[in-house]
């Protein structure tokens, strides 16, 4: 009961600021997203919110056809609407907004919307880090023009014990100040997609470097799904007038989505892309059922049940500080591709051959963004000439001293063809995995695996490492996802 009442005086509380706020403004007001430059997804029924102290009701009216439709406040003074989009297109539209003060935003373009969100990898942007750039990123910064419809949108970082109802964070035009400052992999994403498709793309930007899966999650997924592994005590403590409280920071479950999720909701969207993964690399098993449970939760929150869901595999990287290369990732690649399988609407964009040794924010994220897009534009935009997916383990034979490896993929088969290949290891029933030689088969199918220091193998394993270089592709240069054959557990590899 005790923690019920607290929770009520918080949102009594936040409601309250929230009223002094607009009261001052004495006018509609809108989400800081919702605002010029948008770009709102195309030929469905898109929402669009905000607030009035005016106790009348909010007629909102848009200018591609005319109409209007009008929505009444609650009692916190926040009413909502749905309002119909065209077909995308290049002509900019202004939307009004009236409780009897009118208010519009303008130079809206009709296109479509992607919702970007994970860690550090994420968070990069175009001009990069300092120490650690983004090829391709000077490039891109000096071809970008506000002519092109690409629109940009990143939210500023904030986490709270408490789910917050505003934002901050505009719409912005395809300018070289916006372009730099943009997550690179989000900003190649919305390049590829809108060079491939000719129409508006607004990418919708919301990350956090460090930050776990976890924290991305509402209360109610994690008490539902993990009160046991997790303890949430910290969200009802005593905090401060910025939703801060001692040792709650924005890695624990629930405070970015508070801070940096909840306040757009429900904003009408496409789909999303998630590059997160490495601040849970240690736990595979939980993390596949977090990523499992963070889907299905942005898409019912966003009210968008169908949205695809694409994600790129973590970096490989030397983790230990005395280099050595452990077998840890590999488990955690496994959780990622055993996400992609079991999600509805989701893929894996692998990026086993784009990664850095000793680098965490490997530079190659236009890449990583290309890859992303290919997945969206042959899985939702009828680009069926490409084969976006990496070919993955099927089965393995063993004779003669070689292991026969089979693969899931498309027509075109494996490449390269009569070299040698890096990033295969094999065991024998000791347990003890070999560098090992590799060659595509002539089908093209499969790969020969063998190793002159394991007479009887009977373990393959293909960049299992935290970083291993991939040199095996599909047709179109996707990559091979890492894989194993056996079954053991990390403690019991020699």
């Amino acid at each position: 009961m005790m923690l019920k009442l607290l929770r009520g005086r918080k949102a009594i509380c936040a409601a309250t600021a929230l009223s002094v706020c607009i009261s001052l403004q004495a006018k509609v007001t809108l989400p800081s997203f919702i605002s010029d430059n948008m770009v709102l997804q195309q030929q469905t029924e898109v929402k669009l919110w905000g607030w009035t102290d005016s106790g009348k009701a909010v007629k909102v009216t848009t200018g591609w056809d005319g109409k209007s439709v009008s929505a009444s406040p609650d009692k916190s003074g926040k009413w909502m609407v749905s309002v119909p989009t065209p077909e995308a297109s290049l002509t900019p539209w202004e939307i009004s907004f009236s409780d009897g003060e009118s208010l519009s935003i303008k130079n809206v373009l009709i296109g479509e919307v992607w919702f970007c969100s994970g860690q550090s990898n994420m968070d990069m942007v175009v001009r990069g880090y300092s120490g650690q750039p983004t090829e391709g990123g000077v490039d891109a910064i000096l071809a970008a023009n506000p002519a092109r419809p690409i629109r940009i949108c990143t939210i500023k970082k904030n986490y709270s014990t408490e789910p917050v109802e505003t934002s901050e964070g505009s719409w912005q035009e395809n300018d070289p100040q916006t372009v730099a400052k943009t997550s690179a992999t989000a900003y190649f994403f919305a390049d590829c997609l809108q060079s491939a498709l000719g129409i508006p793309v607004g990418i919708l930007i919301t990350c956090r470097g460090g930050s776990t899966i976890e924290t991305w999650i509402d209360r109610e997924t994690i008490e539902k799904g993990f009160a046991d592994e997790f303890d949430l005590s910290y969200l009802d403590r005593p905090w401060d007038p910025a939703g801060k409280i001692k040792g709650a920071d924005h890695r624990l479950p629930c405070m970015l989505y508070n801070g940096q999720v909840h306040p757009l909701e429900p904003f009408t969207f496409k789909g999303m892309i998630w590059y997160q993964g490495e601040a849970n690399r240690t736990r595979p098993e939980q993390y596949l059922r977090l990523m499992q449970a963070y889907a299905a939760m942005m898409r019912e929150k966003f009210q968008n049940p169908g949205a695809p869901y694409y994600f790129v595999q973590i970096a490989p990287y030397i983790y230990s500080s005395d280099g050595d290369n452990t077998f840890i990732s590999g488990y955690m690649y496994e959780a990622q591709q055993k996400a992609a399988e079991t999600i509805p609407n989701s893929a894996m964009a692998c990026t086993v051959d784009v990664g850095a040794a000793n680098v965490i924010h490997p530079p190659k994220k236009r890449e990583v963004g290309r890859r992303l897009a290919m997945l969206a534009l042959a899985r939702d935009y009828g680009v069926n000439v490409i084969d976006p997916y990496s070919p993955t383990f099927q089965k393995v034979e063993f004779a003669d001293g070689k292991a026969l490896v089979t693969f899931k993929m498309g027509t075109m088969g494996l490449s390269p063809m009569n070299v040698d290949l890096e990033g295969f290891e094999v065991s024998g029933a000791d347990k003890v995995f070999h560098p090992a030689k590799a060659r595509v088969g002539k089908d093209r199918k499969t790969i020969r695996v063998w190793s002159d220091e394991v007479s009887e193998p009977v373990a393959v394993r293909y960049c299992w490492r935290d970083y291993a270089e991939g040199t095996v592709y599909n047709n179109y240069g996707i990559p091979v996802a890492p894989f194993r054959t056996d079954d053991w557990t990390l403690d019991e590899v020699k």
